[in-house]
């Protein structure tokens, strides 16, 4: 018995022994009515959230009426050894207690028959509306009679929660009903195509909705980059004094003409013929720009924001946010940071716009503009929460460095410097352009400044290197220049770049391929199934993410195109709109889509095996060559005596040029960078690189060379060998400068 429970007890006991029978005689008439047990005098409203984070928090705010709990998540849910769905009558799903949560189940039932009501606190999106109808109907099974509502936390204020708690409101059906809807068409994807994938691939495997239509993507992609033949070009850059300060400016026309300079020795000819000539400022122009703050973040900004700046992982920036939602102790009190973060709106509650601008006006009111900001969804945008920003502006980041992990306030800064810049001033950049004349050739420079800085005032973490910079040209027409060099440079066209987190987000975003919710899951789901590797924070296809693309586009294209993905989640939202019925939508889909699969199924050829490769390396323990095989994990070594012999290893890369070992590849759990290559040797041998290695040799020294990517010189090999300069981009030769 808890210390509230003991205290309304004692004040129960001290009354006459005539109220205290009162009492209990119509606690037990009205649970003899109702079949429900009978309540205490202390009993208190159960609150049922999804983390334990959250419920320290809220049960805070709430005081001792309440009792709040944690789910954990989903309770309960479709099997995990059979698809669960009854197709032959109207996909109804079979929904069982998740192995291993019965306990905390049994627990939620146990609080709540002591309980004088129950509310289910659960996200406030699709996921966290089924959890809540799944946990509610299983009380309302076991307590006949038990008041049952729901109530949505769209931030973890006291405020916030103390208002939704007075205004609680009934499930909401038709967002079940779309979350069933998903749950449902993702199973029949995905438990009718894994088998296939079993059969005719490898056991294990597994293919998904959205996940296949995010692997077809990135290997779509890695087809380009593959394709894609540099084509050399060359640039002229003079480097000009004018008066202390030295100014660099490129080469843009040449006896009236643009410069086409495609081979070292047109550079060449033009350098040679511009070389010796004076140097004047022959025009000079300015022209202002207004550059407007971006709107508070969703999902999917935050995510490519977060990569693009700090370097995470869209993983690592959801857990993060969640973490900073849930609550944070501020000292003597405890409150959540940030709104929800799975949204794809950018609207903004008129409450917070009110106090963003009383704050502004305090802290910067030449910035503040005379009306308060408000941006537009996009037209795919649900728009059931609001932007992701702080619960309050007073939060600023200064004032909670203190009780925040490192990366959990760079991240909050990220939010925190986005909304309060969203409502400022746009910044006014003056951009100067001077032409200089060389003989021949026109040479141009340019220099921006701020005219006037508005929103930039607030932005320190979140922008730029180009964004910060401000400089002056302090050139003027006539002006004579000294000429101290003029330099030619090669250069070479660059092809497209390979998804990273930003990118692979944006792209999903652009083709409604999945929701805020689900991409960070997909791209985890890719890397952990081995379908995607990280490769310099790009993701690249592995064989088998190819062979698995590749079979899905051939014979399933309608399901993996991003056009059928974005279909469905418009169906998604037509249920939750009441717009749509669901089972219909269904039975269109699926029984076109078994009849093809079984086709495929007793046609198509068993690719096993295919991935396997003979080697001439010998197994150490039994002379048995080794055969390389594809794991769960990547590439390894087997030995083909298997099972008599079981002894596997990392495949050699390269030869260890320090001791003659194998270079193999290796994971460090801890980290930023946990993938590195080093001698099979080691401790003997400490030869480390984090660049990835290549079958091939220098020609000058005979040390391996390693992949590189610079934006000099692109992609290209380089010598391992720090004394060597094979190949070596001119951003090494300046570090070892």
């Amino acid at each position: 018995m808890d210390k509230t429970t003991r205290t309304a007890k004692a004040a129960t006991t001290a009354k006459s022994a005539k109220a205290v029978k009162k009492v209990k005689a119509t606690a037990s008439r009205k649970g003899s009515k109702s079949g429900k047990s009978a309540k205490s005098p202390g009993a208190k409203n159960l609150v049922i959230v999804e983390s334990p984070a959250k419920a320290k928090t809220i049960e805070k705010y709430l005081g001792s009426n309440y009792k709040v709990l944690a789910s954990m998540g989903h309770l309960i849910d479709l099997p995990k050894s059979r698809i669960g769905v009854d197709v032959e009558h109207g996909f109804e799903p079979e929904y069982l207690t998740i192995r291993g949560r019965a306990g905390v189940l049994k627990d939620l039932v146990a609080e709540a028959k002591k309980s004088e009501s129950v509310l289910l606190a659960s996200d406030p999106d699709r996921e966290g509306e089924a959890i809540a109808y799944l946990i509610g109907k299983h009380l309302e099974e076991k307590i006949p009679g038990l008041p049952v509502k729901r109530v949505a936390f769209n931030e973890i204020t006291q405020a916030a929660v103390k208002d939704a708690v007075k205004a609680p409101r009934p499930l909401d059906l038709s967002k079940v009903d779309a979350q069933k809807a998903r749950r449902v068409l993702d199973r029949l994807v995905g438990y009718n195509l894994s088998p296939l994938l079993w059969k005719k691939v490898k056991n294990g495997l597994s293919a998904g909705r959205v996940q296949s239509a995010a692997l077809k993507l990135i290997c779509d992609r890695e087809k380009e980059v593959e394709s894609f033949i540099p084509e050399e070009f060359w640039t002229i850059e003079a480097s000009l004094k004018a008066s202390r300060s030295v100014v660099k400016a490129d080469l843009v026309l040449y006896k009236g003409k643009k410069p086409q300079l495609g081979d070292e020795e047109k550079a060449k000819r033009i350098v040679s013929a511009l070389e010796g000539k004076p140097a004047s400022v022959i025009d000079k122009r300015s022209a202002e720009r207004l550059v407007r703050p971006k709107a508070p973040f969703t999902t999917s900004t935050l995510q490519q924001t977060a990569a693009n700046r700090l370097g995470f992982t869209s993983k690592k920036t959801m857990q993060i946010a969640q973490i900073l939602y849930e609550g944070i102790n501020l000292g003597s009190r405890r409150s959540g940071l940030i709104t929800y973060m799975r949204t794809d709106s950018t609207r903004i509650a008129e409450t917070a716009l009110e106090e963003a601008r009383t704050w502004l006006a305090e802290h910067y009111p030449a910035q503040l503009p005379k009306s308060a900001q408000r941006y537009s969804a996009g037209k795919q945008s649900q728009d059931a929460h609001e932007a992701i920003r702080p619960t309050s502006i007073a939060y600023t980041p200064d004032s909670v460095a203190a009780y925040l992990q490192k990366d959990e306030l760079k991240l909050y800064t990220l939010v925190w410097e986005r909304f309060v810049a969203s409502q400022m001033i746009p910044a006014l950049v003056k951009v100067v352009t001077a032409d200089i004349g060389i003989g021949d050739g026109v040479f141009r420079t340019s220099a921006s400044a701020y005219v006037e800085e508005g929103f930039y005032k607030v932005i320190k973490l979140s922008a730029s290197k180009e964004e910060k910079a401000s400089h002056s040209l302090a050139l003027e027409v006539g002006q004579d220049l000294g000429v101290e060099k003029i330099d030619a440079s090669q250069h070479f066209t660059q092809g497209p770049s390979r998804y990273t987190d930003a990118t692979i987000i944006k792209a999903l975003e652009e083709l409604g391929i999945g929701r805020p919710s689900t991409y960070a899951p997909t791209i985890s789901t890719l890397l952990e199934r081995y379908y995607v590797s990280r490769q310099s924070k790009q993701l690249a296809p592995t064989t088998l993410g190819r062979m698995i693309s590749d079979i899905l586009t051939e014979f399933f294209p309608e399901v993996i195109g991003a056009g059928f993905t974005a279909q469905m989640e418009s169906l998604l939202d037509k249920v939750e709109d009441e717009k749509a019925d669901w089972v219909q939508a269904m039975k269109e889909f699926y029984f076109p889509f078994k009849g093809k699969l079984d086709e495929v199924m007793s046609t198509l050829s068993s690719k096993k095996g295919q991935l396997d490769e003979a080697t001439d390396i010998l197994c150490e323990r039994c002379g048995k060559p080794m055969v390389k095989k594809l794991g769960r994990f990547g590439f390894f070594l087997a030995c083909s005596g298997f099972p008599g012999c079981k002894n596997t290893k990392s495949i050699p890369v390269a030869v260890c040029p320090k001791c003659g070992g194998d270079i193999v590849e290796r994971k460090n759990p801890k980290g930023k960078r946990k993938l590195f290559y080093g001698c099979n040797r080691y401790p003997a041998c400490d030869f480390v690189t984090y660049d990835k290695p290549t079958d091939k040799l220098c020609p000058k020294c005979g040390w391996f060379l390693v992949e590189k990517s610079d934006r000099v010189s692109g992609s290209h090999k380089a010598c391992i060998n720090p004394s060597c300069d094979y190949l070596h981009s001119r951003d090494e030769e300046k570090a070892e400068d």
